[in-house]
């Protein structure tokens, strides 16, 4: 008998016995699930998700005000990029993984194994005593994070009426978001009054308080089975995992080509041009094995090829990106170039936080009155664009006006359009598909900033080394040794006072202030693209839909 056959009778047999399963239990739920929690309990349960879902928003912005003190311990200046790409690609990579594990797996102890992953990854960038394991413990971070995102939304979902989940959801999410929002002015208050490794440090203890809330308590369970090896099996056998290996390797080696690429190799080198071509290969067979897939593919194509959905994805990606990348170099722009401590840049980065909050409320209110969730996806390319764009003009000198203003505008754009992707996602496709589509979308949300934020770092890198030789052998009359100028950018992005002359100080804070104002250039180009695609999103009614299925529900109580 063929591997296929016996894969195919492994398969029959799962099937048979989750038939089997639903017969019995024909919600689909486990015994008891009906009993939601109550009282001081469900109120427990839904603050400890709270908490758990802002630590992980929390760990993907703290770092920013951090970076610049990093890079000044480890020397490592070309590795700001890394530092937010290894959590936000791990997170991408392993959620659609984890989604599928909390439908085989006890509930509670699932999401209590993500959290001590989320744990160890912080240990390990706590601890950390080189640059390297710094990104390897913000991987592990994200892995674990991955499985928060969506262990959180199951607890709740099935430990709440149906008709009070949306309420608790709100109130998660919002209160989560708050996280990557005061991310930069909590990294800067631990980093100048502590250390950045409190920046990790601080999620231990308050993640030990989220395990030690729901331990006591029971969690609905919802799975199909209470047979954990088939539950085991059932992942092995749909999850595609083939397909995960594949999109790994392909983020991985393009991820690796932007940051060696004009850094450790020339962009020309057989290195470099076999790690892009090798990434080509593996896109191009990672989306011929999904299609073979169907709807069992780790991104299902079905669901992906759809107008509304692409363009909502690709909106996503490209918003934030742009937020991802203003936000890390900001920072680097209060402290490398205006000599700010990581608190005072934390402060600084508040007018694009407010904004960003107060214009992502306005537009949710606005939408649910008006019903079209368009003009604001719209609006918020433009937005973000004129913002950032406003941005790439600060210079040494710019006045508090100018940039506090500037950063109002491009938070704004990307708080009024964050939302509408996963609103037009859950509006335009039928109730089967919502989940796979806002899974994708999501997916993209962390996609984007962890390649953006390697091709920011890949852009200051190349202008820090093309332009400090010439700019400082201008104010010193005479040629500077290449290495005297790696060991400028390896001193970090504050760091470099304290290895040239006071004579030479202006010079360097004048290249560093070119260098992000090149990142901002790149950022006003995602803030573009997101404009662009936001016009496929669909002319669609959020109300227009919900009396649609009011007259679907109607009708098929007539019949």
């Amino acid at each position: 008998m063929s591997s296929r056959d016996d894969d195919t009778g492994v398969k029959k047999s799962l099937a048979r016995k989750n038939d089997s399963i639903q017969e019995q239990n024909p919600e689909g739920l486990s015994v008891g699930h009906k009993r939601y929690i109550t009282g001081l309990k469900r109120l427990i349960v839904v603050g400890a998700c709270t908490m758990a879902t802002f630590l992980l928003m929390l760990d993907i912005s703290i770092v920013a005000t951090a970076i610049p003190k990093i890079t000044d311990q480890f020397h490592s200046l070309p590795d700001i990029g890394w530092y937010g790409s290894s959590y936000l690609l791990a997170f991408c990579a392993v959620q659609p993984l984890s989604g599928r594990i909390y439908n085989q797996f006890p509930t509670k102890l699932t999401y209590m194994a993500f959290i001590a992953i989320f744990e160890l990854g912080s240990l390990l960038s706590g601890v950390a005593n080189s640059s390297d394991m710094l990104i390897i413990g913000r991987a592990v971070a994200g892995i674990g994070a991955s499985g928060l995102m969506n262990g959180g939304l199951t607890i709740i979902r099935f430990s709440v009426p149906m008709e009070k989940t949306a309420t608790y959801l709100g109130g998660m999410i919002s209160t989560a978001q708050l996280g990557i929002l005061l991310g930069p002015l909590i990294g800067g208050a631990l980093t100048e009054f502590a250390t950045w490794r409190w920046c990790f440090y601080i999620n231990l203890p308050l993640g030990a308080l989220v395990v030690i809330a729901l331990f006591f308590i029971r969690i609905p369970d919802h799975r199909l089975h209470s047979d954990i090896k088939t539950g085991l099996l059932l992942i092995l056998h749909s999850f595609d995992l083939l397909g995960f290996a594949i999109f790994a390797g392909t983020a991985i080696m393009l991820l690796v080509a932007v940051e060696w690429g004009g850094n450790k190799y020339f962009w020309n080198s057989a290195t470099i041009i076999g790690l892009f071509c090798g990434s080509a290969s593996a896109l191009v067979l990672f989306l011929l094995w999904e299609r073979r897939k169907g709807m069992e593919a780790l991104l299902p194509l079905s669901i992906l090829k759809q107008r509304i959905v692409w363009t909502s994805c690709l909106h996503m990606f490209f918003i934030c990106a742009n937020m991802m990348t203003t936000s890390y170099y900001m920072a680097v722009y209060f402290q490398a170039v205006r000599d700010k401590s990581p608190t005072m840049s934390g402060v600084y980065l508040l007018p694009s936080v407010l904004s960003q909050m107060a214009f992502g409320v306005i537009a949710g209110i606005l939408v649910t009155r008006l019903g079209y969730y368009l003009p604001w996806a719209i609006a918020s390319g433009a937005l973000a664009t004129i913002g950032t764009g406003l941005l790439t003009t600060l210079s040494p000198t710019t006045s508090a006006f100018k940039w506090i203003f500037f950063q109002i505008i491009a938070g704004a754009g990307r708080g009024m359009g964050i939302q509408m992707p996963i609103i037009a996602v859950q509006t335009s496709l039928p109730p089967p598909s919502i989940s796979l589509g806002v899974t994708t979308v999501v997916f993209s949300q962390q996609l984007g900033p962890a390649l953006f934020l390697s091709l920011a770092q890949t852009i200051l890198s190349s202008i820090l080394k093309s332009q400090l030789p010439s700019v400082l052998s201008k104010l010193s009359n005479t040629t500077i040794p290449t290495t005297d100028i790696q060991n400028i950018i390896n001193a970090g992005a504050t760091g470099f006072r304290d290895v040239v002359g006071e004579s030479e100080v202006q010079g360097v804070v004048k290249v560093y202030c070119e260098a992000v104002d090149r990142v901002f250039y790149m950022g006003t180009g995602a803030a573009g693209c997101a404009f662009l695609v936001a016009w496929g999103m669909g002319w669609r009614s959020v109300k227009r839909g919900k009396g649609k299925e009011m007259e679907k529900d109607e009708g098929g109580r007539r019949r």
